[in-house]
């Protein structure tokens, strides 16, 4: 779980956290808004059931993964089905694929229906640098949840970046890669995220940074 004592970032680490033109869309979380009618969808489609209704829908290159609704000043969103618990930062597995193809994975888009604000929590070492510092096989090795907490463990330091995000807004991140969960710390409304998989290209969505 993330500490609570957040800081602003500094001065310079905007410009060292900006796309480069050289980093593969693969790696790039972009953080974006949604027209208008597009959240008009989701919506519509959470509140009657209708995924046909949604965004996308027909669209064979792209998964709808579903609907989480997160109460209102929760320190972490995702839940274990099984326990019922949170599971803190953590690594998707969607297309569970090792260290070597790893950068093969989909990117998710989420993007938040509202009504609350919600966090997208970023950490800052990405899944194939822990591979690299805890497993001499890492090449064969498949990344997973329970190698950040390995790593952190090992006394590595893992920082991270909590962005906010309101109705309309989302990200697009390679959440295979990049330890990561979501956040409604310090909201007083519940936020419903809404969650598809795919290979877009940077820049297909307008950027909000």
């Amino acid at each position: 779980m993330p500490q609570r004592n957040w800081a602003p970032i500094g001065d310079d680490e905007p410009a060292l956290l900006r796309l480069s033109h050289s980093v593969r869309a693969a790696e790039t979380v972009e953080i974006v808004t949604l027209p208008e009618s597009f959240l008009h969808d989701v919506q519509g489609a959470r509140g009657t059931g209708d995924i046909a209704r949604l965004p996308f829908a027909g669209d064979s290159s792209i998964e709808f993964r579903g609907f989480a609704l997160s109460g209102a000043n929760t320190l972490t969103t995702t839940l274990n089905p099984a326990s019922g618990r949170h599971i803190g930062i953590h690594l998707d597995n969607w297309d569970r694929l090792p260290y070597r193809n790893r950068l093969q994975s989909r990117r998710r888009l989420c993007i938040n229906a509202g009504p609350g604000a919600r966090y997208l929590l970023l950490g800052s070492v990405d899944a194939l640098a822990i591979c690299r510092a805890l497993h001499p096989d890492y090449q064969e090795h498949h990344p997973h949840t329970e190698d950040i907490r390995a790593y952190v463990s090992a006394g590595h330091c893992l920082k991270c970046l909590r962005i906010f995000l309101k109705p309309g807004e989302g990200y697009i991140a390679p959440t295979e890669l990049l330890p990561h969960d979501g956040s409604t710390a310090g909201t007083t409304e519940p936020s419903t995220a809404a969650f598809w998989l795919g290979h877009w290209d940077a820049g297909d969505f307008r950027s909000l940074l």
